[in-house]
Order: C-alpha cells, then sequence, then structure tokens
C-alpha cells in the first residue's frame, strides 16, 4: 500500500486504531487489480447512452439495433418533447434522473475531460442529447415539462421503444404546481453543460446559461416539491422523498461555479442554514444534492479563494469521513466482497456516485497538500482514490462472483438485463410490431437478451454479493443512465493514471 495513505494522530484510543486497522484491513483483503482496460471500459460506458436515446437518432449512431421511436412526443401538449434518454429499462423520460445524469456527464467533462482521449467528443455528446432535450423542456417560460409517458401504462407492457403504444402523457409544473426539485436539477444540468461548452460552442454555452438563470429564478420563486402536485405520475418512481431545498442550493452552486456572478454567492451563504446544506450528508444521487453540494462548493475553500464556503468544507469532511470502511455511517455498510451498499433498489447508483465524490475530493485535496481529519484518523487524497479504485475494480470483475457488472465488459457479465429494447428482438431481426404483452414471453424467457447494451451497469449484486442474473429481479439487474454517469468520470481518470 502506499505511504501516507491513512494518518494517524498522537494519544490514539484502542477503538480509533481499531476503526483505522478495519480501514486498511478493508483494503488489503480485497486487493486492488491493475490488469483492467479502464480506456475501454470508458468507452463502452459512454456507448451505453446511445443505447437509451428517444427520438430520431442520427446517422452516426453506433448501436445499431435502436431505432428511432417517440418521434411525437409532446404532440399532445402542442410542443416539441422528442429526443432525451430513457432513464432504465422502460420507455418514460422522466426529467428528474434525466437532469441529474446530465449533470454528472458534465462534471466527469469539467473534472475529468482531459484524461478521456479519444472519447471525450463522445461525451460531450452525451452531454448535449440530454441538454437539446432539457431546453425543448424548459422552452416556456416558468414551465417545465419533467416527464413524458404514463409509467403505470407502460410498466404494463413488455415492448420496445420502437413499437411503443402506450400513453405519452405529457407532465409539467408551473406557477401553480410547483417542482423546486426538478426545476432546480435542471438549471444546475444546463448551468455545468454551458461549463463544457464555453469554448466548444460560446453561442450554444450562453444560451445554456441564460436558460439556467431563468428556470433557477423560477424554481425558487415558486417552491414546492414536483411529487405534491404529480405525485400519481412520478411516485414511487422518482418520488421527490428528500425534499426540494437541496436542488436550490446545488443549481445555486452550479450557476456560480458557470457564471462567478455575486447573487449566487450571497444567494447560497445566505440559504446555506435555510436549505438545510448540513443534512443527510452520506448520500448523492438523483434525489440528494448534500453530499455533493458541499464537495463541489469546497473546491473553491481548497483552492483558497472562498473562506466563506468553510462550513461547506466541513460538511464535505463529515460526508467523506461518513463513508469509510470502518468508520462508515450504519445507513452506509461494505459487503463482505468490499462493495458500498446502501438499503433500497439499484444500489450501484450510490456506488458510482459516492465514487465520484471520492475521486473529485481527493484531487482537490491534493491540489490544497490537505487530507480530511476524522476524529483521531485522517484519510489522504491517496486513500480515497484508493477507495474510489476498490469500488470500480469491483464493477468490473474483481468481486467474489468474479464477474463484471458492466455489460459486454470481461469475459463474464450480465446476460439477461432487466431492458426492454435489449430483451426483445430487434427490429432487423423481427420488423413485425410486438405489441404490449406479446414481449411477455421475451421478459420471462431464460435465454441472454439477443441485444448487447453495451456498457451498461446493472443495479448489482445485495448485501451479500449475490446476484440473480435474471430479469424480473429488476432491482439488481436493470441500468440506469444515473449509474453510468459519474462512472464515466472515474474511468476517464483511472485510465490515465493506471
Amino acid at each position: 500500500m502506499a505511504p501516507n495513505v491513512l494518518c494517524l494522530r498522537g494519544n490514539v484510543s484502542a477503538f480509533r486504531v481499531t476503526l483505522a486497522l478495519l480501514l486498511l484491513v478493508s483494503l488489503l483483503l480485497h486487493p486492488i487489480s491493475a490488469g483492467h482496460d479502464y480506456h475501454d471500459a470508458l468507452r463502452k460506458s459512454i456507448l451505453f447512452f446511445e443505447g437509451q436515446r428517444s427520438g430520431k437518432l442520427p446517422p452516426d449512431q453506433r448501436l445499431k439495433w435502436r431505432h428511432d421511436s417517440a418521434l411525437h412526443d409532446g404532440s399532445t401538449a402542442g410542443v416539441d418533447l422528442t429526443g432525451g434518454y430513457y432513464d432504465a429499462g422502460d420507455n418514460i423520460k422522466f426529467g428528474f434522473p434525466m437532469a441529474f445524469t446530465t449533470t454528472l456527464l458534465a462534471w466527469s467533462v469539467i473534472d475529468f475531460g482531459r484524461t478521456m482521449g479519444p472519447e471525450l467528443k463522445n461525451t460531450v455528446r452525451a452531454v448535449k442529447w440530454g441538454t437539446d432535450y432539457l431546453l425543448k423542456a424548459t422552452a416556456v417560460p416558468d414551465v417545465v415539462f419533467v416527464q413524458v409517458g404514463d409509467p403505470y401504462s407502460d410498466h404494463n407492457c413488455w415492448e420496445r421503444p420502437e413499437d411503443m403504444d402506450t400513453s405519452r402523457a405529457v407532465y409539467k409544473i408551473d406557477k401553480n404546481h410547483p417542482g423546486s426539485d426538478v426545476a432546480g436539477e435542471t438549471a444546475a444540468a444546463l448551468a455545468a453543460a454551458s461549463i463544457v461548452f464555453r469554448s466548444r460552442d460560446p453561442a450554444y454555452s450562453r444560451l445554456l446559461l441564460n436558460r439556467a438563470v431563468r428556470v433557477f429564478e423560477f424554481a425558487d420563486r415558486h417552491r414546492g416539491a414536483y411529487s405534491a402536485s404529480l405525485r400519481s405520475a412520478v411516485c414511487p418512481f422518482y418520488c421527490d422523498v428528500n425534499g426540494f431545498q437541496d436542488e436550490l442550493l446545488w443549481g445555486a452552486a452550479w450557476l456560480h461555479k458557470a457564471s462567478r456572478r455575486r447573487v449566487y454567492r450571497e444567494y447560497i451563504v445566505r440559504n446555506e442554514v435555510v436549505l438545510r446544506a448540513g443534512d443527510t450528508i452520506n448520500e448523492f444521487g438523483w434525489d440528494n444534492k448534500h453530499a455533493g453540494i458541499n464537495i463541489l462548493i469546497s473546491k473553491e475553500v481548497l483552492m483558497g479563494k472562498a473562506d466563506y464556503f468553510q462550513s461547506f468544507k466541513q460538511n464535505a469532511d463529515e460526508f467523506i469521513c461518513s463513508i469509510l470502511p470502518g468508520l462508515s455511517h450504519p445507513q452506509v455498510q461494505y459487503s463482505p466482497g468490499g462493495l458500498i451498499f446502501k438499503p433500497g433498489g439499484s444500489n450501484m447508483q450510490h456506488v458510482t456516485s459516492l465514487s465520484f465524490l471520492l475521486l473529485a475530493y481527493s484531487n482537490y485535496l491534493s491540489h490544497a497538500n490537505k487530507v480530511v481529519p476524522c476524529g483521531q484518523t485522517s484519510a489522504s487524497p491517496a486513500f480515497l482514490k484508493l477507495l474510489a479504485k476498490r469500488q470500480v475494480d469491483y464493477i468490473l470483475g474483481d468481486n467474489p462472483l468474479m464477474m463484471s457488472y458492466m455489460v459486454g465488459y470481461g469475459a463474464r457479465y450480465p446476460q439477461r438485463i432487466h431492458h426492454r429494447g435489449s430483451s426483445l428482438p430487434s427490429v432487423q431481426v423481427h420488423p413485425a410490431h410486438i405489441g404490449c404483452k406479446a414481449g411477455s414471453r421475451y421478459f420471462l424467457s431464460p435465454n441472454p437478451n439477443p441485444n448487447l447494451l453495451v456498457g451498461a451497469v446493472v443495479g448489482g449484486p445485495n448485501s451479500s454479493d449475490a446476484f440473480p442474473d435474471s430479469r424480473p429481479f429488476f432491482q439488481e439487474s436493470e441500468p440506469t443512465t444515473y449509474i453510468n454517469a459519474p462512472l464515466v468520470g472515474l474511468l476517464a481518470y483511472f485510465s490515465a493514471h493506471y
């Protein structure tokens, strides 16, 4: 193990020594492999997004078994809502996770784009596929179209997106039906993406930033959770359980980073306590942005540019301590094989998002020559990188089952993922329409999926490292865009440094 990975301070109690040893032993018992092709995994993790595209596909579409779909989305509301991404293995376009996916793809480019090599252009395209849709969804002032498709009718069928004949109902938030959560996340995505395109396409970047400003003002002025008025459509799928306050801070943080306008700095400082910046720090995902807010803002503190944000760095340090093996919060467990595990479905979303924050923060700490104090111990940037890398290596095959959880990577990977388009015959193979219930036999089939959704990372194993490679076990076998988005940044870094 590299020196100075974990530092112990003087007068350490036996209890603290035990925790520190647990921290070290966790990595030693599950050694980090040097044998992974991170660049290949990076290429495939980005290719996955092409399999999730909705709308008219471009001529350079690389996953050829996918075809155009949902070409009339938005027509029932008199707007164009074609494009965007299907969130997972179904055919619904959920705006909340799509915006979060776009934010994390943009953050991956901002922090790790310089190590993406030839995959940078494909990652930027993946960001733009998301933002082009979000611009459509926010084209009407004080309105955000947040979902296309009735999830209940969709989930009652097993259909290819190209055959979809279920309801494409359109759902929106407005002044009378607020949704500060999804609007705040949408503003964050647009603002983050404006940084990505600042030098690549200045006009597009300005469009994104100006729209982000407008959407954030709407989110802040008309406060409320979108699931209050849209509960029947968004719950239990992407219900706002955590509250909308974190998305307002998250949106302001990205607007501050993108615009450097004083108004957003003042907003963050003024609302830090009111909007509960320090809450539930051991989680980060489409519904909970607290840890991400603190890590993002802490970069300025560590660069010596923003002492007025010092409390956010304290929160960030507490977050890091809360997920370290041996020191972690009860809500963060580690499987016997060393995988981060949080209760609930689709665990890999926690693995990739938390690991992304570990890696991003380790880089910020390295530049400032700082470590994270955790009581009587401290964790160095090198240790945080090792922990993040251990999680990525588990995904790629260093685990008790010796299988990759990324489709198409490695010798053994999931064959029966919970994904309609992947599991049904492609349009080329079966041009005839496959109806709502006609697809059920493919869902229940023990055969591997006929179409390889290359790069898809599934929900993953349970807390004891067991994995049922079976479509009905959707919590374990379904891929999502927000599992892959932070993984892109992780793989970009490790492909260049290992």
